[in-house]
């Protein structure tokens, strides 16, 4: 630990990036892959330096992207109030990717982010669906906005803006908590 902070939750996805996770974890990592264009099958919908987009593999709505760090985190966990602006500049590609596929309504999009142990892949990733309208009944439960199970883009950064009240995971399996 360093200055209070786990400093094993970070791994840039960079080749040349030293590391305090093995390197097992990069290379096996799906995100990772595809924030390198490792993965063939996976369509970059949107890039810059920072982030990727790409459509969802088990999509719940019409339009289902995510929005993943170059960088390795491993969730909301392991965010700080430094990461701020990440999760804002998250959001914002998620909005550009659905604004520039014809969703304009602001009120029938959901952005959002899954908190251990509901996560599939453990590497910090945005979800954007639109329309929320269409959300499919048997998966409309995952995104569903004030459940410990999804986080809002808004609420996870307003959760990270209070230094006294940020995500921490407990030690006890299968109990997570706001604190």
């Amino acid at each position: 630990m360093e200055n209070g902070r786990k400093m094993d939750t970070v791994e840039q996805c960079d080749d040349d990036t030293q590391s305090n996770l093995s390197s097992d974890s990069e290379d096996t990592c799906m995100f990772c892959m595809i924030a390198k264009n490792q993965d063939k099958d996976t369509e970059i919908v949107k890039q810059d330096s920072e982030l990727v987009c790409f459509r969802d593999i088990c999509p719940a709505a019409p339009h289902h992207y995510l929005v993943v760090p170059k960088q390795h985190i491993v969730s909301c966990f392991s965010l700080f109030k430094e990461h701020i602006k990440l999760v804002e500049r998250m959001a914002e590609m998620g909005r550009a990717v659905l604004q520039e596929n014809g969703i304009t309504n602001p009120n029938d999009i959901r952005l959002g982010f899954h908190i251990p142990p509901y996560i599939s892949v453990p590497h910090l990733h945005l979800h954007v669906l639109a329309p929320t309208s269409e959300i499919t009944d048997d998966l409309a439960h995952k995104f569903t906005p004030g459940t410990m199970r999804f986080f809002t883009e808004d609420l996870l950064r307003r959760t990270l803006e209070d230094d006294l009240c940020r995500l921490v995971c407990t030690v006890e399996p299968d109990h997570y908590h706001m604190l």
